[in-house]
């Protein structure tokens, strides 16, 4: 009788399991079918009729050369981003300065496996996006839960406090969000100085996964790549681009940190249909963002309306909301979905987020907001206390 007859199939996987992935809990948000799904910061229209086209088109004639690999350098796609980018910032970018991979989370990865790893350190200042430490810690990196400030009502992180943390940990590799999700907040160009400043010998990554809904004036971090060979700027394709299903991120950053991604990156890691798509994207890239504004005027909807129903929002640079003043946020998450709308949890003690949809899908998040009873909304300073009592505290940020 072979040893492990009596043991379990959990038990032999959990037994070889890496300690440190023993207990965690995998990525995910629920894909449930439901009328409104406003829970994952998709582009909520569809890719326009001509774009389609040229997809398919494109797709249609690698197609036929499916036997042979792919351009391992991705340089027509790396041409294309770099022409976008430059357009889109106004700051001049060559091909030797763009990476791309499938979606913005294998960029992240490729980050952290050729920075990161045993003994090496990760700081990130949270609430921001949950992949940051679960790309670090899958990849044996250690994980510094930094935080965002004194409570302000909008989860700012000044350059005083991240720089100060950046001294006290001393990290090798630094994370920042802007727009930061889950919380929506762009960051001022001095908080990415401060920490470049703080962290001279780190590697600084600045997510702007949500960059093309920032409101006007919004700065990019592109602009200080000149002067930092240790800073990258990452991106994708999509949100704004409405390509979810194409998963195409990428990033900028100097030539000789592209030259340490390659030591990691997989061979041939874009497939020829992924890089056809992204190119016929990029090249009717006003199509595929006209829809932006719209989504913008959604998510600044949201936000007034929000306020006037009594759930304050955080002000917001993506294509989202973060909203507070809730009682219970997973009581409140499951009545909305039980009135056909979904949102996201984000494990923050009072809050939920919501996705900047269609005008039909954000009548219908608003109509089932309104339609909360009272006793989901807690109550403010200003509010009668329903007993006579006084009101509840507010709950604290993290």
């Amino acid at each position: 009788m072979s040893p492990t007859t009596q043991v379990s199939a959990a038990d032999l996987v959990t037994a070889l399991l890496r300690d440190d992935l023993r207990g965690q809990t995998a990525y995910g948000a629920p894909q449930l079918d439901v009328a409104v799904r406003l829970n994952t910061n998709e582009n909520s229209y569809d890719v326009p009729p001509d774009v389609v086209a040229a997809i398919t088109a494109a797709v249609a004639d690698v197609a036929v050369h499916l036997n042979r690999y792919p351009d391992r350098e991705l340089v027509s796609v790396r041409k294309a981003l770099a022409h976008y980018l430059t357009g889109q910032t106004g700051v001049p970018l060559t091909v030797d300065q763009l990476w791309a991979a499938n979606g913005s989370n294998e960029v992240l990865q490729h980050l952290v496996q050729a920075f990161g790893g045993a003994g090496r350190t990760a700081l990130g200042f949270t609430p921001a996006y949950s992949m940051h430490p679960n790309i670090a810690r899958t990849m044996g990196t250690t994980w510094v839960d930094g935080t965002r400030g004194a409570p302000s009502g909008t989860f700012d992180l000044t350059a005083e406090s991240a720089a100060e943390q950046v001294r006290a940990y001393q990290p090798h590799l630094v994370f920042l969000c802007s727009p930061n999700n889950p919380t929506g907040t762009a960051l001022d160009l001095d908080v990415v100085q401060a920490v470049l400043d703080a962290a001279p010998r780190s590697l600084v990554v600045v997510d702007e996964a949500y960059a093309e809904f920032a409101r006007p004036g919004t700065p990019s971090a592109v602009s200080l790549l000149a002067d930092h060979p240790l800073l990258v700027v990452t991106r994708t394709m999509s949100k704004a681009f409405a390509l979810a299903g194409a998963r195409l991120g990428y990033l900028a950053g100097a030539p000789e940190l592209l030259d340490a991604l390659r030591l990691v990156r997989l061979p041939y890691h874009l497939s020829d249909p992924t890089q056809a798509v992204a190119l016929a994207a990029l090249a009717h890239d006003a199509s595929l963002l006209r829809t932006v504004e719209a989504i913008k005027a959604q998510r600044d909807r949201i936000v007034a309306e929000l306020g006037a129903l009594g759930y304050p929002p955080v002000p917001s640079d993506a294509n989202f909301v973060l909203f507070g003043g809730l009682v219970d946020a997973p009581a409140t998450w499951q009545t909305l979905l039980e009135h056909g709308v979904l949102v996201r949890d984000v494990g923050l003690a009072g809050y939920l987020r919501v996705t900047a949809g269609t005008p039909a899908e954000t009548d219908a998040f608003l109509a089932a907001v309104a339609d909360l009873p009272d006793s989901h909304r807690r109550p403010t300073p200003a509010d009668p206390s329903p007993t006579g009592s006084p009101p509840l505290p507010q709950e604290p940020h993290p």
